[in-house]
């Protein structure tokens, strides 16, 4: 049950902080997004041309520059987003939370770690915004769906990969035993790795059986390895079926966003968050278009 703490509704300036930052159903919500997402796509370019070494030589201090402004900008707006909601911490471990914090960590820690400043690419995840901003809800719902059915596969997708594990040790084993060091085989890890590499079907072919025993094994392993890509395909569109054929069809829902909680797919007209009860600030008259 909610607290009497997360049921008191945002007013004052902090309600308007949090309309422009997290909805995006709103006009000044939807400009902030959009300056957001062209900000990110352009501090991401800066720091790919940066990694170019004849464009580094000639235009290295405005990508730096550019970089530490953007990075600024966005330690910025992170310290905004914490400030506009009821539970900064429940943010801060959210999956946006923790992908905002990560756009901003590499620049400081280059300060120490010169290389790790490139990480800052790892903003580029929070595009995923888009599906949100651009009002693209048939997408959230189905993403929605796709990640039930990877939870409720979990168990038998579990089995799977350990079966797998088995199978290669196994194999990889046979294989240094019938091959050999003399074959490339040293060891039995180095066996287990060309086992995966082969039952994934990649086949880098930097080790190869020579014999005819072992090439006999190594078919083996590739016609298997083409059965076993079929099993977590199959285990996951089962689920998407079930899943499919039990929602309702008609699925209307906004992308109002709970202060409390941080979860999605409110209706437009709720005044609580189905999810935790807390209650959703709803923007002034005239500010949704």
């Amino acid at each position: 049950m909610p607290t009497q703490e997360t049921l008191i509704p945002l007013s004052g300036w902090r309600r308007k902080l949090y309309i422009i930052i997290y909805e995006a159903d709103t006009r000044a919500g939807r400009i902030f997004d959009m300056a957001l997402i062209i900000a990110i796509l352009i501090s991401v370019a800066c720091v790919m041309l940066e990694s170019v070494s004849s464009i580094r030589q000639r235009y290295g201090t405005l990508l730096t520059a550019l970089d530490w402004t953007f990075t600024i900008l966005f330690t910025i707006e992170y310290a905004l987003r914490l400030i506009c909601v009821h539970k900064p911490l429940r943010y801060v471990k959210s999956f946006f939370g923790i992908i905002d914090l990560l756009s901003i960590l590499p620049l400081y820690l280059g300060l120490f770690i010169p290389e790790s400043r490139f990480l800052a690419d790892v903003r580029i995840l929070r595009l995923l915004r888009m599906f949100r901003i651009l009002k693209l809800s048939r997408h959230l719902g189905e993403a929605a769906q796709l990640q039930k059915a990877l939870m409720a596969s979990r168990r038998k997708i579990t089995v799977f990969l350990v079966t797998v594990v088995l199978l290669v040790i196994i194999q990889g084993t046979l294989m240094y035993v019938i091959e050999g060091p003399e074959h490339g085989f040293t060891s039995i890890p180095v066996s287990i790795y060309w086992a995966i590499v082969t039952l994934t079907t990649v086949g880098f072919g930097d080790i190869t059986p020579k014999t005819p025993m072992g090439q006999a094994l190594a078919s083996l392993v590739m016609i298997t390895g083409y059965g076993i890509i079929a099993v977590p395909t199959g285990i996951v569109s089962a689920e998407i079926a079930r899943s499919t054929a039990n929602e309702p069809s008609d699925n209307r829902s906004a992308t109002r966003l709970c202060p409390h909680c941080f979860s999605e797919g409110h209706d437009w007209d709720a005044r609580h968050c189905k999810h935790c009860g807390g209650q959703l600030p709803r923007p002034a008259k005239g500010e949704v278009s």
